[in-house]
């Protein structure tokens, strides 16, 4: 009997992690601020976040949002990152005062979860055209006029590329809105007339899932949902996740640092003038290597920003002419030209209007005053210095005028500067008599005599 009891207990624990329903420990949410404008350095941040979040098996990421946009290639290369993300992504607009517009709302419609804070908005997804100018929207019907529905398409306005942009980005959001199951309609209102949405409105439209006071407050209100990742149906259990804010790292900071627009600019000046500088004056180094340092960061900044070739064209052609007004003055005709053209093409470098990737003009105007003023000024000065005559050392000693201090053939002693010094000429020379110097070697001089009357000095 005791036997038995034994085999029984063994049974029971043996089959108790089965019978008992799995406990497991709390998973974590990792959590990304997205601040400001959407650009490569925020999508670096966003692989990165849902690469590590896939690594460390986590349940939830949520991106806290907050931007009036962004670049098109850095949006869609974050929503093809969520789509493929076998770990739910949360996108939360908040805190209160936050927005979504433009890209922002792209990416949340591209999310498993779209959710906001109260008192703040999404929407004016309108995409912008390189050059600068945004396609028109749909204009407002007059009164008594029936408004087309979103899913009408509008009559082309502006050139064939703008109306391009805005059916594929139409496109684009709707397809992201069909997938997740949100309002389409909306999403491609949003594109083609620029409409903007309140969060309390929002979740009534069904564009988002649920709002917010914060992230705490979201855990709560999406726990239980049913998600589809890349992995397949999921459940969601997010109420007594962990959350971990994710930091930046030092690469994406610095990332971000150097694709700033006005930083850009100015890592592009300063590498020019650097070059210049080093060119100029052989053998400083210094500026040199601050130089080719400053302009290879701005040339990768280019390489991942809307830049205008025709508006760098001018900035280097500006350059060129107020630095031509110094070596070959024109009246001012040059510099005017150049300072022109540097400015021109200081507002034209960027080749779009989207919120914060445009050049302050402040920026552009104190820097095209400073380098004229350098140019015309401090490199002035030193091209005149150059052109002085010399006046230390061996060469200063040609062509000085001074008199034979004794009568000699061929050797002898000068008088030059009120020193004596010894000399040689070709021609015999008498006591007092104007000579001038032609050359010298070592400290003797060559001299030959002037064709003027002379006086000797008295003894």
């Amino acid at each position: 009997m005791i036997r038995h009891r034994r085999i029984y207990t063994l049974l029971l624990f043996s089959l108790l992690p089965l019978l008992m329903p799995a406990v497991t420990h709390a998973g974590t949410a990792l959590l990304l601020d997205i601040q400001g404008a959407i650009g490569p350095a925020v999508a670096e941040d966003v692989t990165r976040t849902l690469d590590t979040a896939a690594s460390r098996k986590a349940s939830l990421v949520i991106l806290r949002m907050d931007t009036p946009g962004g670049l098109d290639q850095a949006m869609r290369a974050i929503i093809k990152d969520i789509l493929a993300s076998p770990v739910p992504v949360a996108t939360f607009v908040g805190p209160k005062g936050a927005r979504a517009a433009s890209a922002g709302t792209y990416i949340l419609y591209a999310s498993h979860i779209a959710a906001m804070a109260p008192a703040t908005n999404l929407g004016a997804a309108t995409p912008v055209k390189i050059g600068g100018l945004s396609s028109a929207p749909n204009p407002m019907p007059k009164q008594g006029q029936k408004e087309k529905t979103p899913v009408e398409n509008p009559e082309p306005q502006g050139d064939a590329m703008q109306h391009k942009m805005v059916n594929d980005a139409a496109a684009y959001i709707r397809g992201l809105a069909e997938l997740r199951g949100r309002n389409a309609d909306w999403a491609e209102k949003a594109v083609r007339e620029a409409v903007s949405l309140s969060a309390t409105q929002a979740l009534k439209e069904r564009v988002i899932d649920v709002m917010a006071e914060d992230v705490g407050q979201l855990l709560t209100r999406i726990d239980g949902r049913k998600l589809t990742t890349s992995r397949g149906d999921m459940n969601l259990h997010s109420k007594d996740l962990t959350v971990e804010t994710v930091e930046r790292n030092w690469r994406s900071k610095l990332l971000g640092v150097i694709t700033d627009p006005n930083v850009a600019y100015i890592l592009m000046l300063l590498g020019i003038y650097g070059l210049f500088f080093e060119l100029a004056n052989p053998g400083f180094v210094l500026p040199g290597v601050i130089g080719g340092i400053c302009l290879l960061l701005a040339l990768f900044a280019f390489q991942v920003l809307p830049i205008n070739f025709a508006g760098l064209a001018l900035i280097v052609l500006g350059i060129a002419f107020m630095i031509a007004e110094v070596f070959a003055p024109g009246f001012g005709v040059l510099g005017l030209g150049g300072v022109l053209a540097f400015v021109a093409g200081s507002i034209m470098l960027m080749d779009s209007t989207l919120p914060g990737y445009a050049i302050s003009l402040s920026l552009i105007i104190a820097v095209a005053l400073s380098s004229a003023a350098f140019f015309f000024l401090i490199v002035g000065m030193a091209v005149k210095a150059r052109r002085r005559p010399v006046v230390s050392g061996a060469e200063e000693m040609i062509g000085l005028v001074g008199v034979a201090h004794e009568t000699f053939s061929e050797h002898g002693q000068v008088q030059i500067h009120g020193e004596i010094w010894q000399a040689e000429s070709m021609e015999p020379l008498q006591k007092g008599q104007p000579v001038c110097v032609v050359s010298r070697k070592d400290l003797v001089l060559l001299v030959e005599p002037l064709p003027h009357t002379f006086q000797e000095e008295p003894s």
